[in-house]
């Protein structure tokens, strides 16, 4: 089915304690004034959010919140797909015989205390042999890291101009964690260890925040050509390859051949980089370059801002800020901005096509979008 982008919003990521539905209120009442709608032009709406019982609130329908809010009753559904959460709404958002669908994801992190995230986010993981071994997912991507390592020679200076790039980045991003806050390279890589070779500069940042945006089948100035879901296998073991993410891959393999185009028509990127290690592999896993040269993109500055194939433009979740529920959604404003040369200092020359790809759990969720900017 044919959609188009008609507005997008979001709020700035960060620790501000906010309630959930007042960042998503905020996050879709700028996406309605960017497409030019009221509330009473909305159909239906699709919601993100992973409704922690530690945030404080004690609510648990969001979908009823937003129709208080909005104070209109319309089909209001949840997609919960933890990281995956805003691309995984999204996705949902495209199959529904709707014209005109608002899509908002939103998540309260950055007010819980460091555990009670980590155990939140954990349960994403197996329980019954991750978890009891108090695997966190810093730990899980560092054994895929060190995997990576050893199979193609990919180094920590690799990851560590990753992160380089990302901050760069975000620096001139306005609703970035990052923005106007200078990290140096020498920072990143004197930076403490988290779980080796994963330093404190290679895992992205629980924040508070939402993103929202809305599709429609009437035609606009970017068009969606392609949504793909794919989800595979709960624990990282399972993975034939530990250096590649199966559903990934078909995801990217189902989106290309949905907008009938390829890796290399691509103009520009945002991927999902909960660590350093994972934007590597996703250069592969999409088709970026071959097998175990993703590092090679980095070296040699194909993938920055001013390269041949910009990628995390906004940042990323690196530097970007990583709203779980929110995160698929902040890929798409970036994508709807740069499309719409609105990206100032960051704005990038090449727009035409581009991907966005969003990843729930280590590899077990993943969904790929491609959009196409329709006029001049």
């Amino acid at each position: 089915m044919t959609r188009y982008i008609h507005g997008v919003g979001m709020t700035k990521l960060g620790v501000e304690d906010r309630r959930t539905h007042e960042m998503s209120y905020d996050a879709a009442m700028e996406a309605l004034d960017d497409a030019n709608m009221s509330i009473n032009d909305i159909d239906a709406v699709v919601l993100s959010n992973c409704e922690t019982k530690k945030t404080g609130e004690r609510q648990k329908l969001m979908p009823s919140i937003m129709s208080s809010m909005f104070q209109k009753k319309m089909p209001m559904v949840q997609v919960p797909a933890v990281c995956g959460s805003g691309g995984s709404a999204l996705w949902a958002a495209r199959q529904l015989p709707y014209n005109n669908i608002l899509v908002v994801g939103a998540e309260r992190l950055a007010s819980n205390s460091t555990q009670n995230v980590t155990h939140e986010i954990l349960m994403a993981a197996d329980n019954i042999y991750e978890q009891t071994e108090g695997l966190v997912f810093p730990g899980q991507n560092a054994l895929v890291a060190q995997q990576h390592m050893i199979k193609y020679g990919t180094t920590h200076d690799d990851l560590a101009l990753v992160a380089l790039k990302n901050h760069e980045n975000a620096y001139s991003n306005p609703k970035a964690s990052f923005f106007g806050k200078k990290v140096t390279l020498e920072k990143i890589k004197k930076a403490p260890m988290v779980a080796s070779p994963l330093t404190l500069f290679d895992c992205s940042l629980s924040v508070n925040g939402a993103a929202a945006c809305i599709i429609s089948n009437d035609k606009s100035d970017i068009k969606m050509k392609a949504s793909s879901l794919v989800t595979g296998r709960l624990p990282a073991y399972e993975s034939e390859d530990m250096t590649s993410w199966t559903a990934s891959k078909q995801a990217a393999d189902e989106a290309y051949k949905s907008a009938d185009i390829s890796s290399q028509d691509l103009d520009f990127a945002e991927v999902h980089d909960a660590f350093t290690s994972v934007e590597l592999i996703n250069y592969e896993d999409l088709g970026f370059c071959k097998p175990g040269e993703g590092a090679n993109l980095i070296r040699d500055e194909v993938t920055k801002i001013d390269g041949p194939f910009p990628v995390n433009p906004s940042g990323g979740l690196k530097a970007k800020g990583h709203p779980i529920s929110a995160t698929g959604l902040t890929q798409i404003y970036e994508v709807a901005k740069q499309m719409r040369k609105e990206c100032k200092e960051r704005q990038l020359s090449k727009i035409n096509k581009a991907l966005a790809q969003n990843i729930g759990g280590a590899g077990s969720t993943a969904v790929v979008h491609i959009f196409e900017r329709i006029g001049g």
